[in-house]
Order: C-alpha cells, then sequence, then structure tokens
C-alpha cells in the first residue's frame, strides 16, 4: 500500500469512531487528560510478533505486563500502599499481615505495570513499580465465575445487547502520589490501548471511585455525571437495587459544571474526556471507604483524536 492509499485508509478508520456527545460540558472544560505532543522520542513502543511484556516507554517509565507471581505480588504491594496505607480501605487481618491488596481474581488477571527504570532498587534489585492497572477479559471471566463489576452492577443486559462484541474490566488503577502526573497516566493509557488492539476489544468497563462515603457530600459532582455523561440506553447498565444509590441528587439548572468538574477525581476525568458513560446509579463501597460508579467505554466511542495520538495500532508513536 503506498503512503497516500495508507494515509486515506488511516483517516477512514479515525471517522468510523467518532465519538457520540456525552454532553458538551464534560467533552469541552476537561483539560487534565490532554496528550503529551506526539514525538518519536517521546513513547517508544517495542514492537515484536507476539504479545510482548513491555507495552512502551517515555524516559526511565516503562509499562508493561507482569510476567511471573513475583510481579502481581509487587502490583499488589503498590495497591496495598496506595489503597490502605495511603487511603481509608480497611484491611482484616490477613491483608494487615500479608501487607499486600489481594482478592481471587489477581490470578485470572493481566496486571499492567508501569516501572521507574530511574528509581532506586529495591533491597532484591528490582526497579520500583509506580503504577497498575488490573485486566480482565471477558472470555476469561465467563470461565471463572464473571467480572469484579458484578459484585456492585447489573451488566448482564450490557453484555447481552452487544452480545457480538468483546468486553475488557479495568480495575484496582492505582499510581505513586508523586507519580500523579501526565506522563504516568499517558503510559497506562498507551498500556491499555495496546492490549486492546492486541486482543481485538470492544468494550472497556470498570467501577471507578470517588473518596467518602456519604453521597450527600458528593451530591454535586454525582448529580453532574447522571445530567451530563449518563450512557445512552444501548450502552446502560445499573447498580444492583440492595446496593443501589440515587445519583440524581440535584436537578440539572441547580448544577455548576465548572464546580462540578472540579470535584470529579483525575481518573473519571480521565475516562470522560476519552468518551466513556456513566451506569445508572452509584454504589458505596464500605471496605475501600469509596463511592462507585460504572465506566461503560466503547472503543467505537473513544474520541478520535485520542486514537490520532495513540495511533491505530498502538504503535504511532513509533514513526
Amino acid at each position: 500500500m503506498q503512503n497516500g492509499e495508507l494515509a486515506r485508509s488511516t483517516q477512514r478508520l479515525i471517522a468510523m469512531l467518532r465519538p457520540e456527545k456525552v454532553g458538551t460540558a464534560a467533552q469541552t472544560a476537561m483539560t487534565w487528560f490532554k496528550p503529551l505532543p506526539i514525538s518519536s522520542s517521546v513513547i517508544k513502543p517495542i514492537r515484536l510478533p507476539e504479545f510482548p511484556a513491555t507495552l512502551g516507554r517515555i524516559g526511565s517509565l516503562e509499562v508493561r505486563l507482569a510476567q511471573a507471581k513475583r510481579d502481581v505480588k509487587r502490583a499488589q504491594k503498590l495497591r496495598y500502599r496506595v489503597f490502605y496505607k495511603d487511603g481509608s480501605a480497611i484491611a482484616d487481618a490477613a491483608t494487615m499481615l500479608a501487607r499486600r491488596d489481594k482478592d481471587a481474581f489477581d490470578r485470572i488477571c493481566d496486571h499492567l505495570l508501569v516501572i521507574d527504570h530511574a528509581a532506586k532498587p529495591s533491597i532484591g534489585g528490582r526497579q520500583p513499580v509506580v503504577g497498575t492497572y488490573r485486566l480482565l477479559r471477558q472470555e476469561v471471566a465467563a470461565n471463572h465465575g464473571g467480572f469484579y463489576t458484578e459484585d456492585e452492577f447489573d451488566i448482564s443486559g450490557l453484555t447481552d445487547r452487544h452480545c457480538g462484541l468483546r468486553f475488557l474490566e479495568l480495575g484496582r488503577s492505582c499510581v505513586l502520589p508523586r507519580y500523579r502526573n501526565k506522563r504516568t497516566v499517558e503510559l497506562l493509557w498507551h498500556g491499555i490501548w495496546s492490549y486492546v488492539r492486541q486482543h481485538r476489544l470492544d468494550v472497556m468497563i470498570g467501577c471507578a471511585s470517588f473518596e467518602g462515603t456519604d453521597p450527600d457530600r458528593l451530591a454535586l459532582p454525582l448529580s453532574f455525571l447522571h445530567h451530563y455523561a449518563q450512557a445512552p440506553e444501548a450502552w446502560r447498565a445499573a447498580a444492583h437495587g440492595s446496593r443501589r444509590v440515587e445519583m440524581n441528587r440535584m436537578p440539572k439548572e441547580a448544577i455548576n459544571p465548572k464546580a462540578a468538574l472540579h470535584e470529579l477525581p483525575p481518573l473519571i476525568k480521565g475516562y470522560l474526556r476519552l468518551g466513556a458513560y456513566i451506569g445508572d446509579g452509584a454504589v458505596i463501597d464500605h471496605q475501600f471507604g469509596t463511592t462507585d460508579v460504572l465506566i461503560v467505554m466503547p472503543v467505537s466511542a473513544i474520541n478520535a483524536r485520542y486514537i490520532e495520538h495513540f495511533g491505530i495500532d498502538a504503535s504511532r508513536h513509533a514513526a
């Protein structure tokens, strides 16, 4: 294929991926997740014929998949530090003794790791894991009792309506405080996008959290999400009735969008900016001390400029 044909083919594919609007305010006011300038020196994916462990680099940071149990343990230790030691999660005795956040899903999930090769290594000589995501593909979940998300949200109707599509659950996202910047998030999303393209996945779902368990104190941001970012009927899924917390706590005309955006956690801002939808109703997670909302992000709804930025095949930055 000649260069001109390739360019036209790429543009046609990007045009097919134009997102549905999630609300003018949500689309135009969010700036936290602005991509870094495209440059061959920014992200350097390593392209191998099979699914590589290393998915990309930015400077000293590398994003890769866990390859062994010891890698998963490093992710669990990071999660413990962020969720329990620094956060509001309540650890049981076993968690406190292990000093790791772990559950039965860890053994069936893939684990995305961000490693800083410029940081001081551990006593064992390994570079620190500074960010992580847990990834669970639908076919794996189906063989092991379902998604983690199903404990809080009824997603059966959603997956049934789109039975021809392949779902990916995103979860257990965390980053060390000093690495919570655009560069680290850029690299995490580059890793996720690489994984999505490698496995030919169509829809990403998962829970995103607000700190705190009092929905009245979260009335503004929850109501903003309800009025400005709720999933259209075809992509909607609701919290289980026994756990459901109403998100519509303020009338739309009473919402100050700018103030509401300021109260959204950066992760939720990032999801919305990419083109994600929000499910119907929230859920209180008392163990983690959070109020959770459902994220639904069809690949077809991802903002086209992010497709262009990361590259359709997740390797454009290598150019």
